[in-house]
């Protein structure tokens, strides 16, 4: 028979861990999130497109409707402008651009052969000649075609993303206050005049991006085309609009766009390629240290090792859509981590008196949205948010003119 087994000493211990029910439910809605994310990150991505177009254009309609138009009579305007621009840039650009682009390609094999005998005729440069002379451009054509046929279902896709991101913020912008209106129903009271100056600030950030954007495409555009035009080489309306395109991807942008630049004007002749090597050099300057700081202004907030890990980080999570979005993401994500209040480790950037200021905005809500309902506080907390912006865009202004005087 067996001994009955030894009695638990007083030293023994028992540990038990007890999860809370909210904990449990909360990592089950955490882990459901993310598995939906996954299997839905195509939705979520063509909602942040269109929530970019929405802060494009949001604050141009606003600033219709102070003029006296209805909201949806100036959406119907930005729209018809949008398809006129549009239409004059297609009609006047596109069939041009397929003949340069038509002519490139016949008059490679001869661009080619004085390439490589300019390149022969510099002891440094004449493993470069031999390796270009080496590269089979019958395959390489036909390599292309195949890509191009392989790629058109993806193209297909892509274009009816965008038609699809372009209704979804033109719903949402025209019903733009009642959608508003439910955000901020949704959120806490105490969390109105945040959530406002978020929707402002998002704004800011997304319109000084896109409007960057758009200069330094178009300043490069037109400065390839006037060099091309000045010194003779042909195709310059196509190499240009090539230029304005790549110099939308960050980083490897610029060089892109100059590779086919340089190389034809290299064989249009040796001094025009020199010539065009260097002042192409010099406008990548002038557009990285004094046109992109003047453009983007301080709207994006970000700083260099910040704007080189949310690009990597884009460019890993979702290709060439990840690294476009990477930069106005990563500062409306530090905007609103700052205005909810987390500290993050060694930050003390907040400004005193930005922070009284911030309290008393809050005092005055308080007061002003007493028994008014959520959608009326959320409108008035977006007046108050937008009179405060209104009055730092004045001050910055006015500190801008007193440093140059």
């Amino acid at each position: 028979m067996d001994a009955p087994p030894d009695p638990p000493t007083p030293d023994s211990r028992t540990l038990r861990i007890e999860i809370a029910p909210v904990t449990i439910a909360w990592v089950i809605a955490a882990v459901a999130g993310l598995w939906l994310f996954f299997k839905l990150w195509i939705v979520v991505l063509l909602l942040v497109n269109a929530l970019v177009l929405v802060g494009v254009f949001n604050p141009v309609i606003v600033s219709l409707e102070t003029r006296g138009f209805k909201r949806m009579t100036a959406l119907m305007l930005i729209v018809l402008a949008l398809t006129l621009i549009s239409a004059l840039a297609i009609f006047l650009t596109v069939p041009a651009m397929i003949d340069q682009f038509t002519t490139i390609v016949q008059d490679m094999p001869a661009q080619r052969l004085k390439l490589i005998a300019f390149l022969s005729k510099q002891p440094l440069t004449t493993p470069l000649a031999r390796a270009l002379k080496d590269i089979p451009l019958d395959q390489t054509f036909l390599h292309m075609q195949n890509h191009a046929v392989g790629y058109w279902s993806d193209a297909l896709h892509a274009i009816g993303y965008g038609v699809t991101t372009f209704f979804l913020a033109f719903y949402l912008l025209v019903d733009g206050k009642r959608a508003q209106g439910a955000l901020y129903a949704l959120a806490p009271r105490h969390y109105h005049m945040r959530l406002a100056r978020i929707i402002h600030n998002l704004e800011l950030i997304v319109g000084g991006y896109m409007r960057g954007q758009l200069i330094t495409s178009a300043g490069l555009a037109a400065f390839v085309f006037l060099l091309l035009t000045g010194y003779g080489v042909p195709n310059a309306l196509a190499l240009a609009l090539f230029a304005a395109v790549m110099d939308v991807i960050p980083f490897v942008g610029a060089l892109l766009a100059a590779i086919p630049v340089i190389l034809t004007a290299i064989g249009h002749g040796q001094t025009t390629g020199i010539v065009v090597v260097v002042l192409m050099f010099i406008y990548q300057e002038f557009e990285n240290k004094v046109l992109v700081p003047r453009v983007y202004g301080n709207a994006m907030k970000l700083s260099p090792a910040a704007v080189v890990l949310a690009l990597i980080a884009g460019g890993l999570l979702l290709g060439m859509m990840g690294a476009l979005l990477a930069l106005p993401i990563a500062a409306g994500l530090q905007m609103i981590i700052e205005e909810l209040g987390v500290a993050l480790p060694g930050d003390d950037s907040k400004d005193p008196t930005a922070r009284a200021r911030d309290q008393k905005t809050e005092d005055a809500y308080k007061l002003m949205s007493a028994g008014a309902t959520a959608p009326e506080a959320g409108q008035i907390a977006n007046d108050l948010a937008h009179d405060i912006r209104a009055a730092d865009a004045w001050v910055a202004k006015s500190n801008a003119k007193g440093k140059a005087l």
